[in-house]
């Protein structure tokens, strides 16, 4: 029951293509199906028209010029050049007209991608190694329109130009000879035709399942091309090691490529050829039997033309087949990742309660005394390890707090927690007292300013890199500039070609990049107008890790004066460069093993005091161990 099985999941494909149709619009829609009928319609009128005119044509040579059959012969090779005309006149309507269709719909179904990406309240599904792969293999076809739902769309339609051939030369065979002729053609072309849809359809899930290997060899192609590398693949010689390691990343997807192909086009459609051989020789034997006899020179002119239109009909469809087959791949990927983003916990979607509590639709409050993880626990979804299990710790509001610890102590993980990318497994975060998720999670974000280590570089204006600390104040250019000047980024950027209003980018004209630091400071920048717009908690976690210990010391030592009364929290795994800080925590795995100021910790002699001390040393060049993970 395989062919019966695939037949049930062709016309399941065909359906969902269907079920998604009305988005390009009525209009659009009815208009395209119309025009397909027209060219499926103008080849069948051609051939009847053409195949009259030959049978006219002793009738018409005999009776001279002016004879009604002369006259008839004319009319026919009228409607005959008129059809063929037509086909030219109407093809370029369906290119304008499918394009259009696609447009709207891969327009939708990339507003569909960005809302599942935007309505989860968290971050879990856009680090879910399996949706992530949904959405890139969605984007790739959806955004460049090649191949996508929008185009399987549109090449449904032009199906119909195709079937309508179909039907039409099967009509014009049974007439005109017999009926069981007709059949054996249709037969044949459907024959072919699951095997190419069969086979498409087979081939375009393995170029998903290989997915990854397509991705390295994207990879390494962009590497040999694009500016960042350049300098290195020159001076250490690379271009050799990078050409040779592209062949194999190209041979080993080809690989399975070329072997799915025999396995899919080879030896079945030796079998269809044997078959379509078989019925078509037939069919053609037969007509040249009954020729003398039963068919007219119109008759035979038209079975011979139906036939041979018909068969044609069995090749690829450049305009169908890969559309169809690539675009509703893209499509189930489009579906796939929005479940996946529904499928996780309520706690990591909007709109859905989070706990037992009430949310609250007044105003978050400014944090008063304490943010207090109380007895909080954390597993990443889909893991059982636990990051965080029962911490107890507290942040004092209005001063500065260091969380110091080796990578991998869960100090970024603090940090989604307070921002309510996730949520906690057990336990509660509180302010003054009160669970955070009793707010509005809008609400709450707003009292935060955080700039992660990975902080966003916006292909934008300097400006609103800055502004967007604050979107609801992006127009506040004065803050904008003192938020700049706070941070030592002014004068840089006043240099640029527009000063503040210069895009960050060398992808737009007039645009210009900015250095590591430069970028670093403008990070900053955002993290003060947002303080200077109603988010009283600063959070810097580790933007500075690129620099060495100096300059990340004089960093946060400036960071600690600009923010001096408000509620500041940096993250960094160097004991170091944060000893200015009012309090420090130290984490290891998962757990606040030391607290208090640096001299506490450092009288204390324990964990900090220990690690302090090697990383100092390395910090006045004093050759010591390194105990700093990798």
């Amino acid at each position: 029951m395989t062919w019966w099985n695939t037949a049930l999941a062709e016309l399941a494909s065909r359906w969902s293509i269907v079920r998604i149709l009305p988005r390009a619009g009525t209009g659009s829609v009815a208009g395209l199906a119309v025009i397909n009928v027209l060219l499926g319609a103008l080849p069948v009128v051609f051939v009847v028209a053409t195949s009259a005119v030959l049978g006219r044509v002793p009738e018409a040579v005999g009776g001279g010029s002016g004879s009604p059959a002369w006259r008839s012969m004319l009319a026919l090779f009228a409607v005959a050049a008129a059809a063929f005309v037509g086909q030219q006149i109407v093809a370029p309507f369906q290119v304008s007209l499918g394009e259009l269709v696609a447009r709207r719909i891969d327009g939708q179904m990339f507003d569909e991608l960005m809302a599942a990406a935007l309505r989860s309240r968290g971050i879990a599904p856009l680090e879910d190694q399996q949706a992530l792969q949904d959405l890139r293999a969605a984007v790739d076809e959806v955004q460049y329109g090649f191949q996508s739902p929008g185009q399987a769309c549109a090449g449904l339609l032009a199906l119909g130009a195709r079937y309508v051939q179909l039907v039409g030369y099967a009509v014009v065979i049974a007439v005109a000879f017999a009926w069981w002729a007709a059949l054996a053609l249709v037969v044949v072309v459907l024959l072919f035709r699951y095997g190419q849809r069969n086979g498409i359809r087979r081939y375009s899930r393995l170029r998903y399942a290989l997915d990854g290997p397509e991705r390295k060899i994207d990879y390494l192609r962009d590497l040999g091309i694009q500016p960042p590398a350049g300098k290195e693949i020159r001076i250490f010689g690379l271009a050799g090691w990078l050409a040779s390691t592209l062949e194999q990343a190209y041979r080993a997807w080809l690989a399975p490529l070329w072997v799915a192909r025999r396995r899919l086009y080879l030896w079945p459609f030796l079998w269809y050829a044997l078959v379509g051989l078989a019925l078509a020789g037939m069919v053609f034997a037969f007509t040249g039997m009954a020729a003398a006899d039963q068919l007219t020179l119109t008759g035979f002119a038209l079975v011979m033309q139906a036939s041979l239109g018909a068969l044609r009909l069995s090749e690829f469809y450049p305009e169908a087949d890969n559309q169809i087959a690539v675009g509703m791949t893209a499509y189930e990927a489009v579906q796939r990742f929005a479940a996946r983003v529904d499928a996780y916990p309520a706690e990591v979607r909007d709109g859905a309660p989070v706990h037992d509590g009430v949310v609250t639709e007044t105003a978050v409050p400014d944090p008063v005394s304490t943010i207090h993880f109380d007895r909080v626990s954390f597993s990443y979804p889909r893991q059982d390890r636990l990051v965080f299990d029962s911490i107890d710790l507290t942040i004092p509001v209005g001063r500065c707090t260091a969380i110091v610890g080796l990578n991998g102590a869960g100090k970024t993980t603090l940090v989604k927690l307070l921002a309510r990318l996730y949520e906690p497994t057990s336990g509660a975060i509180r302010v003054d007292g009160v669970d955070i998720r009793t707010y509005p999670v809008v609400g709450w974000r707003r009292k935060l300013g955080v700039i992660f280590q990975d902080f966003a570089k916006y292909e934008i204006s300097a400006a609103a890199n800055i502004g967007y600390g604050a979107i609801d104040a992006a127009d506040d250019h004065e803050g904008i500039v003192m938020a700049a000047r706070s941070a030592g980024i002014a004068d840089e950027l006043e240099r640029l070609p527009r000063r503040l209003d210069t895009p960050l980018t060398k992808q737009v004209a007039g645009g210009t990049d900015l250095s590591g630091g430069q970028w670093q400071r403008v990070a900053l920048a955002r993290a003060l107008f947002a303080l200077r717009h109603g988010s009283p908690v600063v959070v810097l976690d580790e933007p500075t890790a690129s620099l060495d210990v100096r300059a990340e010391a004089r960093f946060f030592d400036e960071f600690a004066e600009l923010t001096q009364g408000a509620t500041t929290l940096l993250i960094s795994h160097r004991f170091s460069t944060v000893r200015q800080a009012d309090h420090i925590v130290v984490l290891e795995d998962g757990r606040v093993v030391e607290q208090g100021s640096h001299h506490e910790l450092i009288t204390l002699d324990g964990r900090y005091a220990r690690l302090f001390r090697l990383q100092a040393d390395r910090f006045t060049d004093v050759a010591q161990p390194e105990e700093v993970a990798r």
